[in-house]
């Protein structure tokens, strides 16, 4: 388990970290979403202990990051932000010299770098210098080193950013993989990787916890959640035949395809079943119609801007 207590990061006059306190156990995949400058590099840097904290406290399994750093650094694997290595190394060489650095020694590190290397998907680009792979692999490269030691806990800092569908759909098949036995925090501001791999979501702002919840709860927030959307053949007035139901908020016309409409809920209950009544009955020109599960990116939006807000009004 990682438990983490009121952490504040200070830099001179300006707190990138301001009192977080969150816990996060085996067998969960924490997305930590944030706009930029946030404070998500900073607190996966506290947490690694490449930094220190100007107050509070971390604890991986038992062990004091501060206090212990040895005991709890050797239970983690991570990858920095950019994946950064020995560009002059072959990736063979790169995995061989982390494995030595990890204190394993004769056939263990042969064992160890071809476990990674097949894990990875690596053997192809094994010979070649790191400096002439693709995004894709060097990002492969440094999930590898980051798994060497078959870590409890795994800190990855934008590990697909960057990257083409294909790529990121391999890296989030590996993590899913990984998360298994671990504990994984994703440090992202890649909305669909939270839906993608993660089974639960922070979100900060200028340092601090806005939001925290399974990706579903966290779409519920959103204003969509429940909306009906419909796609019309024709121009038609559905407002006008929904004026009077409480359960129905709103009616928005989509900015980009104005035969396109979303019906917003007033609560948080479905109003499916009463939209469809309605249009059966007033024959509306259907050729789509579906629920909305809510959008994780109005949510993201929603609560970041409020904490601009009261930031700038302090």
């Amino acid at each position: 388990m990682i438990e983490i207590n009121n952490l504040t990061k200070n830099f001179d006059q300006f707190t990138a970290i301001d009192d977080l306190t969150f816990t996060v156990k085996e067998g969960e995949v924490l997305g930590f979403l944030g706009p930029n400058g946030a404070g998500k590099s900073t607190t996966m840097k506290l947490i690694t202990g490449f930094l220190s904290a100007s107050h509070g406290s971390i604890s991986i399994d038992g062990f004091d990051i501060s206090k212990n750093p040895i005991e709890a650094k050797s239970l983690m694997g991570y990858l920095p932000e950019g994946a950064p290595s020995y560009g002059d190394m072959t990736t063979l060489e790169f995995l061989n010299f982390v494995a030595q650095i990890r204190g394993y020694t004769g056939e263990e590190i042969l064992l160890r770098v071809q476990r990674v290397l097949d894990e990875v998907e690596l053997n192809s680009v094994s010979q070649q210098t790191i400096e002439t792979l693709s995004k894709g692999f060097k990002r492969r490269v440094g999930l590898a080193q980051a798994i060497m030691h078959d870590p409890k806990v795994l800190i990855l800092d934008e590990p697909t950013d960057g990257l083409d569908p294909n790529q990121k759909h391999h890296v989030r098949e590996l993590i899913k993989n990984l998360a298994r036995d671990k504990i994984v925090i994703i440090s992202t501001h890649i909305l669909e990787e939270v839906t993608a791999v993660c089974s639960r979501a922070i979100i900060i702002a200028q340092g601090r916890i806005v939001a925290d919840g399974t990706p579903a709860e966290l779409e519920s927030r959103s204003k969509y959640h429940q909306a009906v959307s419909v796609r019309l053949s024709k121009n038609y007035d559905l407002a006008a035949d929904l004026t009077g139901i409480a359960e129905v908020g709103d009616v928005e016309k989509d900015s980009e395809d104005d035969m396109v409409f979303r019906i917003l809920a007033s609560g948080s209950n479905s109003i499916f079943s009463q939209v469809s009544e309605i249009a059966q009955a007033k024959h509306w020109p259907v050729t789509e119609f579906h629920v909305s599960r809510g959008q994780l990116e109005d949510v993201f939006r929603t609560v970041t801007q409020q904490t601009q807000g009261q930031g700038a009004q302090q």
